[in-house]
């Protein structure tokens, strides 16, 4: 699994419009987050400071004990979950998209399951906070609805009352 590293840099690249993180020689992560969604802080490229690792670490771990991803895939997700945590600008829910969750369980993980119209799908909750989540995607695609869809590692806040728990036993199943 790859560490985290004080000598990783974030920055913000004009050629691919997009946040990126310095990893060292030869070596270079490229977010789907474009210039216009980030923060002030992420043009002042910062470097991945030990809030940015222990949420890495805490994602990476989290992630690898379900045991469903590879670990290049779970190197991934956290590393946008990372840069969607602390570098995104704050959004508004686009709740309108989603189905209520009307059921009696709540959903206690950090992997969860949003149901619009047209799509189910997995996300991870990157922030929570007492109303509303902000959810990085975790499926190749989504559709939102006949128009809109998001794409992998893409985030979308929404209110609580969307989220359906997963009923998945991940130890069961391991993606390629």
């Amino acid at each position: 699994m790859l560490q985290a590293s004080a000598q990783w840099n974030w920055y913000a690249c004009s050629q691919s419009n997009t946040l990126r993180l310095d990893m060292g020689p030869e070596m270079e992560f490229c977010t789907p987050f474009k210039l216009r969604q980030l923060t002030d802080l992420a043009f002042e490229n910062p470097h991945f400071n030990l809030r940015d690792a222990e949420f890495y670490q805490q994602v990476t771990s989290y992630l690898v004990n379900l045991a469903y991803w590879s670990p290049s895939q779970v190197c991934q997700i956290a590393l946008n979950a990372t840069a969607a945590k602390f570098y995104l600008k704050p959004v508004l829910a686009k709740s309108w998209f989603f189905e209520q969750y009307t059921g009696s369980q709540p959903s206690t993980e950090a992997i969860v399951n949003l149901q619009s119209v047209s799509d189910q799908g997995q996300f991870l909750i990157v922030d929570y906070s007492e109303q509303a989540s902000l959810c990085l995607c975790l499926e190749n695609s989504f559709s939102l609805d006949e128009n809109l869809s998001l794409k992998q590692f893409e985030v979308i806040r929404v209110l609580n009352d969307r989220i359906h728990p997963i009923n998945i036993d991940y130890s069961q199943q391991k993606r390629a």
